[in-house]
This record gives C-alpha cells, sequence and structure tokens, in this order.
C-alpha cells in the first residue's frame, strides 16, 4: 500500500540545541511546512534501545521489576536497554539480557522495531525474541536495582491484556508475539 507522501514533508530551517546530557538531548528546530509556513518542532534525540522477550523452555516470560523515577513507581518490564552510539542492535540485546537476567540465548529473533513517542522523540527501540536461555550471574549497572521474575507466557499475555503492564515496549512484545504464535503455531 504505497502511497505518494512527498508533499508530507518538513524542512528544517534552523536547529537550536536546548540540552545535551548523558541519555538525551533535546533540539528546538524551526521547521518550513508543505505550504511554506514555517513552525517549531521540540525533538527528543536519543540513541535508542533493545527491549528482550526472552523466554524460558518452560514458556515463561523473563521480567524486571525496577522503580521508574519519573512516574515514582515500580514497573514490571520485558529486559531491555539502551544502545551505545554506533553499538550493533542485537549486540546491545544480548548484552543487556546477560546483565540485567544473568543469561545468554541460542536463538535471538528480531521481532520489528516501534517507535515509543515518534511527535517528539526519535528513540526507536527494536525488540527481540530470545529462546534457549542459559542462566549465570547477573552483571548490573552501578546504579541499577532490580528483581528478575518468570512468569507463564500466558498470564504474561494476561497482564498485558489487563492493563497491568503499562510499560509500551513489553505490552507490544507480548501482543506481537501471542499474535505469531496464533497465526504460524508456536514460535
Amino acid at each position: 500500500m504505497e502511497q505518494n507522501t512527498a508533499h508530507l514533508n518538513e524542512t528544517m530551517l534552523h536547529r537550536t540545541v536546548l540540552y545535551d546530557g548523558k541519555i538525551l538531548r533535546l533540539e528546538r528546530d524551526d521547521v518550513r511546512l508543505e505550504d511554506g509556513s514555517e513552525a517549531i518542532r521540540e525533538v527528543i534525540r536519543h540513541p535508542g534501545g533493545v527491549c528482550i522477550l526472552a523466554l524460558t523452555d518452560a514458556d515463561e516470560v523473563l521480567f524486571v521489576r525496577q522503580f521508574r523515577y519519573p512516574h515514582a513507581q515500580v514497573t514490571m518490564e520485558i529486559p531491555a536497554g539502551k544502545l551505545e552510539y554506533g553499538e550493533e542492535v542485537e549486540t546491545c540485546g544480548r548484552r543487556e539480557l546477560l546483565e540485567e537476567c544473568g543469561c545468554t540465548a541460542d536463538s535471538f529473533t528480531p521481532l520489528g522495531r516501534l517507535y515509543p513517542t515518534p511527535a517528539y522523540d526519535a528513540e526507536v527501540i527494536h525488540m527481540y525474541l530470545a529462546k534457549g536461555l542459559h542462566f549465570g550471574t547477573q552483571s548490573l549497572d552501578t546504579d541499577e536495582f532490580l528483581d528478575v521474575m518468570r512468569i507463564p507466557f500466558g498470564e504474561a499475555l494476561d497482564l498485558a491484556l489487563a492493563d497491568a503492564l503499562p510499560d509500551a515496549k513489553t505490552q507490544i512484545a507480548i501482543l506481537k508475539y501471542a499474535v505469531m504464535r496464533q497465526k504460524k503455531g508456536t514460535v
């Protein structure tokens, strides 16, 4: 379903960096719209990340529970982490799975990518399915504190459908994999 979208373009005229921090950069762009008028776009630049739907041989999903400061609450999410600039996506995913859950995977299958908030954030999250898990020891970052949990896939799907997992990447990975399983049989 390809359509001509050339007219839906915006041209950047001027960029001002408002903040350049450890994790993100905030930019204010003056842009020209397709009708010739001008507008302002505020954009968060982020290197992107990877999330991993890790399934045990017993069809359990690995979750991490951790405190999320912006929401002032403990969340339950699938393992994930930030890409380092220039890092390969799969390398990041495998590193994060080892760091957060202390495991490696025999297979690491791409499940696609998602734009968490495309209106103002340039972040892209790459989703993976990890199977054939081998468990070892966590090696968390110095400022990272989390618990690892195992939840049967069917229960994880119920949690996603019941709004008990508000994290977008976790919901999308679980729901996408559930549909894949339904369409193709167990993947």
